[in-house]
C-alpha cells in the first residue's frame, strides 16, 4: 500500500510517501524550486502544491500518481467551513468564528478544499508523465487530516518510543495552535488542545516580525539573538501569557509598540532593546512550555516525551524541557515544522489503513532526499570544465584540507529532510580559530549574531559537551548542550555567547562518511569536532542537486568542495 503525504495549505510545503508503514522518500518543494520555504503563507498561494517533491517521491517509490492508493493532506478545510459544503461553492466566511482573521483567509479555505482537483489536473508540463490518469476523484483515496494529528503523527509514528507523551505547537493549524496526548499500546490519545486566538507560536512570530525579521521564516534568528539580552521586558510579556494551571494557556492580544516601543526596521541597526525583546520573548516561551508539559507529564506519567511543531525547533527551549522536565528522554521530530506535517499526514493514513497498530518504522536519520550518481556528478564536473580529483581517501583528504582551516563544501549520499544540514548538504570547517563563526558568517551573508553548530562522534561527545544524558538521541542539532569548561579553548568556534552549542552527534550506522571524516580530522588535529552549517546562502535554500553544489560554490568564499567521490580545490585556480 502506497500513501501520498501533502503539507501546502501554509509554508514549507513538502511532500511524503510510505509503503505499508516505512517511509520511502520526503522532501521540501523549496529545495527544487528554489524558492525559500516553497512560497510564502499567505492565502492567495494556498493552491499551489509540492509537485516538484511529489515527483521526486513518486520517482523513489518506482510509481506514478494513479498508482497511489491514499493522498494524506495535513489540513482538514472542513473543519472551519458548514456543513454540507461544495468546493466547488464554498461560502465567502468559515463557519467558526474566530478562526479564520485574515479578510481573504476563505480564498485560501476554497483552495485547500479544491487540492484534489488540484493535484489531479495542476501539475507542471514537465512532471505531467507521473501525474498522468489520476482524477480528483481517484484512483487513489483522498483524506483530509487535521493539521495537529498531523505534527502529532509525525512525533509518536517517528520517535523510538512505544510509550510518549506528545505535545504539539505551532503557530496555527485550523482552529488549534497546541495539543496535548498520550501514545500508549499502538493507540493514540489526544488529551487536550489550544484553540485560536491563544498561540505562543502567533506570540513568537509577531515578536520576530515586530524586530525586523520576517515572520514564519527567522523565528531562529530571534532564538540566537536572545543569548545577548537580558530578559527586561519579561515580566510584561508574561502578564500578557496566562497559565491556568489546567493545561490551558491563554495568550493577549499584545501590542508590541506599546510594550517594546517602536518596532526595528529590517536591516536597520540592532539595539540592545532589541536584544532584551527577544530574551524576555525566549524566556517566557520556555516558561510556559515547562509548565504545558508539566502539566502533560501528570496526565500521562509517561518517562518519554515526542515533540512536534514549528515551536519544537526552537532548541534552547528544548534543552531546558530535557534538562528541567520530569523526563527520561526527549525526541523532537527534526523537521518538526510544516514540512514534517506531510510526512506525519501519511504515516497516520497508513497506520489507520493497515489498522493494525504495528509500527513498522523510526526515524534513526534525515537522509530521506535525492541522491545522485557518481556519473551524474563527473558529468557534470566535466561540463563545467572544472579541476577536479577522485580522491583515494575521502575522509583523509577533506580532514586535511579542513586541518588547513579551508572551508569546504560537502555534498554526499540523499538529501535531509527537514530544515538543517546534517552531513548530507552541509559546509564544514575547522572549530579551532575562533575566527571561523565571523568568517563562516561572511561567506554566508548571515548577521554576525549568528552561531554556528558542531558535529561530533557520538561516542566521543560527552567528551566535549556538557549536559547530555544520551548523546546517541542528538543526531537532528533540535538540542544545545554547554561545551565543557575544559574544552573551550579547543573549540571556540562552536561556542555561542552563552556557553552553549547546538550539537549533532553521528554514528557509523547513521553517515559513514561523516563519522569517517571526524574520525580522520581527530586523527590529525586532536579534536573529533567539525563546525557544521548548511551549504546555502542567505535567502536561499539548501542545496539539493549537484549543480546547486557547484553553483553556490563558485559564487561564495568557500574554499573546497567534496562532491561524491570527488574533490574540487580552489587553490590553484587562474595560476598556469
Amino acid at each position: 500500500m502506497l500513501t501520498l503525504g501533502i503539507n501546502a495549505a501554509f509554508h514549507d510545503c513538502s511532500a511524503c510517501i510510505v509503503r505499508d508503514g516505512i517511509v520511502l522518500a520526503a522532501a521540501e518543494e523549496e529545495r527544487f524550486t528554489r524558492v525559500k520555504h516553497g512560497k510564502r503563507p499567505v492565502p492567495f498561494t494556498a493552491w499551489q502544491l509540492p509537485f516538484h517533491a511529489i515527483d521526486y517521491c513518486l520517482r523513489e517509490a518506482d510509481a506514478v500518481l494513479a498508482e497511489i492508493e491514499h493522498v494524506a493532506y495535513a489540513y482538514d478545510p472542513w473543519l472551519q467551513l458548514p456543513a454540507g459544503s461544495d468546493a466547488l461553492s464554498l461560502p465567502l466566511q468559515p463557519s467558526q468564528a474566530g478562526a479564520a482573521q485574515a479578510p481573504w483567509e476563505p480564498l485560501a479555505l476554497a483552495y485547500v478544499a479544491n487540492a484534489p482537483r488540484q493535484l489531479a489536473g495542476g501539475a507542471p508540463h514537465h512532471l505531467r508523465e507521473r501525474f498522468a490518469g489520476a482524477r480528483a476523484d481517484g484512483p487513489y483515496r483522498w483524506h483530509f487530516v487535521e493539521h495537529h494529528r498531523a505534527h502529532e503523527a509525525s512525533a509518536f509514528l517517528a520517535a523510538p518510543f512505544d510509550d510518549c507523551a506528545v505535545l504539539a505547537l505551532d503557530g496555527r493549524g485550523e482552529c488549534a495552535t497546541a495539543s496535548y496526548g498520550l501514545y500508549r499500546d499502538g493507540r493514540y490519545r489526544r488529551l487536550r488542545q489550544l484553540d485560536l486566538p491563544h498561540s505562543l507560536g502567533l506570540l513568537y512570530e509577531a515578536v520576530t516580525a515586530h524586530l525586523g525579521f520576517l515572520h514564519s521564516s527567522d523565528e531562529y534568528k530571534v532564538m540566537a539573538l536572545a543569548s545577548y539580552g537580558q530578559p527586561v521586558f519579561a515580566h510584561a510579556l508574561s502578564a500578557c501569557v496566562h497559565w491556568r494551571g489546567d493545561g490551558d494557556c491563554r495568550v493577549d492580544a499584545v501590542d508590541c509598540r506599546a510594550l517594546f516601543g517602536e518596532a526595528r526596521m529590517r536591516g536597520a541597526p540592532l539595539l540592545q532593546r532589541h536584544v532584551d525583546i527577544a530574551r524576555s520573548l525566549q524566556q517566557v516561551l520556555e516558561e510556559r512550555v515547562l509548565q504545558m508539559a508539566g502539566w502533560l507529564h501528570e496526565q500521562t506519567r509517561s518517562p518519554n516525551l515526542a515533540l512536534a511543531g514549528g515551536v519544537a525547533l526552537n532548541c534552547v527551549m528544548n534543552a531546558r524541557l530535557r534538562d528541567e522536565g520530569p523526563w527520561q528522554r526527549v525526541w523532537v521530530q527534526p523537521a518538526a515544522g510544516d514540512a514534517g506535517t506531510a510526512l506525519g499526514a501519511a504515516l497516520w493514513v497508513d497506520a489507520q489503513q493497515r489498522g493494525d497498530g504495528v509500527r513498522r518504522w523510526q526515524m534513526d536519520h534525515a537522509f530521506l532526499g535525492p541522491a545522485f550518481s557518481e556519473d551524474d556528478i563527473e558529468s557534470l564536473l566535466r561540463q563545467a570544465r572544472l579541476p577536479y580529483r577522485r580522491a583515494q581517501d575521502l575522509a583523509g583528504d577533506v580532514a586535511a584540507l579542513l586541518a588547513q582551516d579551508k572551508v569546504v563544501g560537502w555534498f554526499q549520499q540523499r538529501m535531509e529532510f527537514g530544515p538543517r544540514a546534517l552531513g548530507a548538504r552541509s559546509i564544514l570547517a575547522s572549530p579551532l580559530d575562533a575566527g571561523m563563526q565571523a568568517r563562516l558568517n561572511l561567506i554566508k551573508d548571515r548577521e554576525d549574531f549568528r552561531p554556528v553548530a558542531p558535529v561530533v562522534p557520538a561516542e566521543h561527545a560527552a567528551d566535549w559537551f556538557e549536559g547530555a544524558r544520551d548523546m546517541e538521541d542528538a543526531p537532528f542539532m533540535t538540542f544545545t548542550f554547554r561545551v565543557r569548561t575544559d574544552r573551550v579553548a579547543r573549540i571556540p568556534a562552536v561556542r555561542h555567547v552563552d556557553g552553549s552549542a547546538r550539537v549533532q552527534t553521528v554514528t557509523p550506522a547513521q553517515n559513514p562518511a561523516l563519522h569517517a571524516l571526524l574520525q580522520a580530522f581527530g586523527a590529525r588535529t586532536g579534536v573529533p569536532v567539525l563546525v557544521n552549517t548548511s551549504f546555502n546562502t542567505r535567502g536561499e535554500p539548501i542545496v539539493c542537486t549537484p549543480r546547486d553544489a557547484l553553483e553556490s560554490f563558485c559564487t561564495t568564499a568557500l574554499d573546497a568542495l567534496a562532491i561524491g567521490p570527488f574533490i574540487v580545490d580552489k587553490s590553484g585556480w587562474g595560476q598556469g
